[in-house]
């Protein structure tokens, strides 16, 4: 019984430890979005401050676009940089981070600019 009991209240705290994870509530542009114009922002929303360690911006092709950060690296509820005028084309937004936890954690989301 003893065993059962401690094996219970280990799952507990670790799916506790799980759902501490901070995670990325919304994006600007939006995942998938395909727009006419440079977007002014790129925005990033998360339930739990994360720490924004890595942020690229790529186009399909895999270079690196210019962005001016906006956001340092103390943790926050919200990310901000602002892009460069981009050409045509597929692009990825690559970021890493720290969770309040010190979980790290990563992502990803693509726009499409077009005419």
């Amino acid at each position: 019984m003893r065993c059962l009991l401690t094996t219970i209240a280990i799952l507990l705290s670790l799916s506790g430890a799980a759902v501490a994870h901070s995670e990325k509530q919304g994006t600007t542009p939006v995942d998938g979005a395909q727009l006419t114009e440079t977007p002014e922002m790129i925005h990033m929303v998360f339930a739990d401050p994360m720490r924004i360690t890595m942020v690229r911006l790529v186009n399909a092709e895999g270079s690196e676009m210019p962005m001016a950060r906006e956001t340092g690296l103390e943790p926050t509820l919200e990310f901000h940089a602002e892009p460069e005028p981009l050409a045509q084309g597929n692009y990825t937004v690559e970021w890493r981070g720290l969770a309040s936890d010190g979980h790290a954690m990563q992502g990803s989301f693509s726009f499409e600019l077009a005419d």
